[in-house]
């Protein structure tokens, strides 16, 4: 494997029904995740997810594309420079 990088996953959920999925996928990479923090935004009915992970990038990669690919979640990636 590559050398980890640190980076931030954000997600925003507009489809609640795809809860369970992020969350099991979250699990499924729990090893590499550093922090997380959830904020439901009830007025505009979405909910705002940051996932901190120090991993390889292939594996941020994989992990924000499979959450990327739910139906009503979006997932953007950041990465640090080093």
């Amino acid at each position: 494997m590559s050398q980890k990088r640190l980076a931030v996953i954000s997600i925003i959920v507009e489809n609640r029904g795809e809860t369970d999925k992020i969350n099991a996928l979250l699990s499924q990479y729990g090893e590499y995740i550093v922090g997380r923090m959830g904020v439901p935004y009830k007025e505009k009915a979405v909910s705002v997810i940051c996932i901190i992970c120090d991993a390889p990038l292939e594996v941020i990669n994989t992990l924000t594309g499979k959450i990327g690919m739910l139906s009503g979640v979006t997932a953007k990636t950041l990465f640090s420079k080093n």
